[in-house]
């Protein structure tokens, strides 16, 4: 009986121990493996997430701007080059402001004479769209001798759509002519707009008749371009141009590290009238410089370049570089998340036959 109570009381042996352990030790190892395998599936699947949703609202804000491009009321790109004098654009040519080049890219820069601020990253393209907006006022009454143009007071908020309380750039347009111009001051309460004395009024009626009935517009001037964004990484920015050059620039999309684009040319040559029908693409440099050369233009092909906000790749993945528009930019080994989204986008106030 002594002996049977010495036994029922001993311990675990050491081996028993170091088996406890090492089945212990084994499934320890699986939950944290789980853990493991589960966090990272599901930071792939927020930065996956993150980055569709920026690509997507990058390629939305850049598309309705540069469908934009070119509109002038009745009066778009084509009748322009087909109607000697139909837009007037009362800003300095090759200026920040001249509506003479509805569209203009530029090739790894920044558009000279206009302040961005941020500043553009470098590596990355810049794109100037100029346009008025697709809302406009019914002129009432022209003042010829006064140079005023009267609206509805109460439509008055048409013109300040977007964000901008104070509108000073202004395009006035029937089916026949169009005008862009700075104005001289403007009267929200009595709805009046008192436009430079170089605007002939004179060739504009309120009535509908051969022309069309007159329409008074906000002009925009825009520039998309990569800045880096509040959180310290690159986003898409939109800067709105002043007519001295300034800007005032909002940021749109986080997380957009690189934009290229390319541009497809009418088949026609510089100085003759589009045929509407894309023979080649190139970049802003293959393009040229002139007014002339950037009407070809009706076609714009744009590539993004979207990275998540945290590290979500895995080391095979974030080891692969992408091309955009057949531009491979360097990308740092930061375990971010990134795909290349691109869109082609037709200018279609320069279509055939509009």
């Amino acid at each position: 009986m002594k002996a049977n109570s010495k036994r029922s009381i001993r311990g675990l042996s050491l081996i028993e121990l170091m088996i406890a352990l090492l089945i212990g030790s084994i499934l320890m190892i699986g939950v944290v493996q789980v853990f493991a395998a589960s966090r990272t599936a599901y930071q792939l699947s927020e930065g996956m997430s993150r980055v569709q949703e920026n690509g997507r609202f990058a390629l939305d804000y850049l598309q309705r701007d540069i469908r934009m491009a070119g509109h002038f009321g009745c009066v778009n790109d084509q009748a322009r080059g087909q109607i000697n004098g139909a837009l007037n654009s009362h800003f300095a040519a090759n200026g920040p402001m001249d509506f003479g080049f509805s569209v203009r890219g530029y090739e790894n820069a920044s558009p000279p004479g206009i302040t961005l601020s941020p500043t553009r990253v470098a590596g990355t393209d810049s794109i100037v769209l100029r346009f008025m907006t697709g809302n406009g006022v019914p002129v009432t009454s022209i003042d010829i001798a006064g140079s005023s143009v009267d609206v509805d007071p109460s439509k008055w908020s048409v013109l300040t759509d977007g964000g901008v309380a104070a509108p000073a750039i202004f395009g006035l347009s029937d089916c026949a002519f169009a005008d862009v111009f700075i104005a001289d001051s403007t009267n929200p309460g009595a709805g009046r707009v008192v436009a430079p004395n170089t605007v002939d009024l004179g060739r504009y009626g309120v009535a509908s008749d051969e022309g069309g009935p007159t329409m008074l517009y906000r002009g925009e001037a825009v520039v998309y371009y990569i800045g880096l964004g509040a959180g310290g990484q690159p986003s898409l920015w939109r800067a709105r141009i002043n007519a001295d050059g300034s800007s005032n620039s909002e940021e749109l999309v986080e997380g957009i590290e690189n934009m290229q684009f390319r541009y497809g040319m009418d088949r026609n040559a510089v100085g003759t009238l589009p045929s509407g029908y894309i023979a080649s693409q190139g970049t802003a440099t293959d393009v040229g410089t002139t007014e002339a050369a950037w009407r070809r233009v009706g076609q714009v092909q744009v590539a993004l370049l979207a990275a998540s906000p945290d590290r979500a790749a895995s080391a095979q993945a974030s080891a692969v570089t992408p091309t955009l528009l057949g531009v491979t930019p360097a990308l740092p080994a930061d375990g971010r998340y990134r795909t290349v989204y691109q869109g082609t986008i037709a200018l279609r106030n320069r279509l055939y036959g509009n």
